[in-house]
């Protein structure tokens, strides 16, 4: 008699890419012609012109031909959706309709990168009224135009704050022919971004459960003796190979030990290339970005899979602050006061671990939370990781260490979606002049706080949809001490019911 068969191992993932309908781009579209007629009827302004953005174009490495993987420019990405380099897109304001340019590909396009679709084609597949050739821009739009005068184009100009960088409005021959407003378009469309809709929050979704699945991944996968860069190796093909995510929305954060207290870690001077060891913490800050839309998770845990004492007081102080948050967070609620929730519970904790001592209120005041917590709680997340909108036009940054790292400074609205991302480190750059400074010294118990010098850091981050009564945790992983334990021991994620 045969012996009973094993169990068959768990499918590698239970998800597979959505459709994304196009209907998202257009109700995006509609989203701004209605915010944009509105601010210029409360200006006494025609409803006459075009808004027009220049879509991202391909880039070559250095002096190269090769050509870098292009990823749309994301304002255009927003408004329309497209996939492809070189177009230009337009939205008349007084008819609504919307134009696409795209450029003439010459003949031997045919021969290395594919067939030379007909314009009909495109005016299909991105659901817009009509498509022209983008060295026909001046004459369609001069045709268009139902006002007096020369044509107005809203062209998007306006200072990105996370970046300090700013958007590059349309570029064409022939711009010269219309009249141009630099000012209108960046702060209405920008707002449109802060807040999504249920297209939008459907692919974030998506874009948090496959990155979630492989987070979870990682988890069960890990081993001392690994690289960082194979567990980075895991998610990018997890993502990939299963939620056909072929764009990361930021570079892999891939940290253990020592550099787990690297707040960007990974970057190309420090590539995510350190020998996992027996006893180390790992953080892994990485996420997927789909049809555009981006995640932004961070797990952090034990390599071995067994959380020391140590380990556990400061992922457990992390994790109340980041639980603390979420349930505090509503629409109106400050994000400012976010922050100084989440500095305050990080500190509760620390106190009662015996690595500093004193007058809570006190350590508020002189801002010690910051040489543990040294950004932001979190930023707007949707087509870029760091989504626009942080900072309204008047709101001015915090001058405050700790509160001069957030991205945003907000009242929080339904519809928007941030990252809950708490973290405690130690980094000698920030201990080092807090405990030899006459305000924030006497807070530091000498003795103890030694033994943490080489841990590193604990940062857990979730994605949250702030909806009309609280909010929801897009992000599904492992959170508590005893569920890291067990998945990365083999138990199922989600548990069994």
């Amino acid at each position: 008699m045969a012996p009973p068969s094993a169990a068959a191992p768990p499918a590698p993932s239970s998800l597979s890419p959505p459709l994304v309908p196009m209907e998202l781009h257009v109700r995006n579209r509609d989203k701004l012609l209605k915010s944009l007629r509105q601010s210029l009827r409360d200006a006494g302004r025609p409803l006459h012109g075009f808004v027009i953005l220049q879509g991202g174009e391909e880039q070559a490495r250095h002096d190269t031909d090769h050509t870098e993987l292009f990823r749309q420019e994301s304002y255009f990405a927003y408004l329309f959706g497209v996939i492809e380099p070189g177009f230009f897109g337009a939205i008349d304001i007084t008819s609504g309709n919307s134009l696409f340019f795209v450029p003439r590909l010459p003949s031997e396009y045919a021969v290395w990168l594919g067939e030379i679709k007909p314009l009909s084609f495109f005016e299909e597949k991105y659901m817009v009224n009509k498509v022209f050739y983008t060295d026909d821009i001046v004459k369609v739009l001069q045709e268009q135009f139902q006002g007096q005068g020369k044509p107005l184009l809203f062209l998007l100009h306006g200072l990105n704050t996370d970046s300090n960088n700013f958007a590059k409005p349309a570029e064409f021959e022939g711009v010269e022919n219309f009249a141009t407003d630099l000012t209108t378009l960046h702060p209405i469309l920008t707002e449109c971004r802060v807040t999504k809709s249920d297209l939008e929050l459907a692919v974030i979704q998506f874009a948090n459960d496959i990155s979630s699945e492989a987070h979870v991944e990682v988890m069960r996968k890990i081993r001392v003796g690994m690289k960082e860069y194979q567990l980075e190796s895991i998610f990018l093909h997890h993502t990939y190979m299963y939620g056909g995510c072929r764009h990361c929305s930021y570079t892999c954060i891939c940290a253990t030990g020592g550099n787990s207290a690297v707040l960007h870690y990974g970057h190309a001077a420090a590539p995510n290339d350190r020998t996992l060891e027996d006893g180390d913490m790992a953080l892994f800050d990485m996420g997927a970005e789909y049809h555009f839309y981006g995640s932004d998770i961070t797990c952090s845990f034990p390599v071995n899979g067994k959380f020391t004492s140590d380990q556990s007081l400061i992922y457990n102080a992390v994790l109340q602050a980041h639980d603390a948050v979420i349930a505090a967070m509503k629409p109106g609620v400050s994000w400012v006061d976010m922050h100084k929730l989440a500095e305050r519970t990080i500190l509760q904790s620390l106190r009662e671990g015996n690595i500093i001592f004193g007058d809570l209120d006190h350590m508020m005041v002189e801002r010690l939370g910051a040489a543990f917590m040294p950004h932001g709680l979190g930023h707007l997340l949707g087509i870029d990781t760091h989504d626009p909108g942080g900072y309204l036009q008047g709101l001015e940054r915090p001058k405050e260490p700790g509160l001069s790292s957030l991205r945003t400074v907000r009242e929080l609205l339904e519809g928007m979606v941030i990252t809950v991302e708490p973290g405690c480190y130690f980094i000698d750059a920030l201990l080092d002049p807090a405990m030899e400074s006459a305000n924030t010294s006497k807070f530091f118990n000498h003795d103890v706080i030694g033994r943490f010098r080489t841990f590193g850091g604990v940062r857990i981050e979730s994605d949250v949809l702030v909806t009309a009564t609280g909010c929801k945790n897009m992000t599904n992983v492992p959170r508590q001490t005893c569920e890291i334990e067990a998945v990365m021991a083999g138990a199922p994620w989600p548990p069994s019911k």
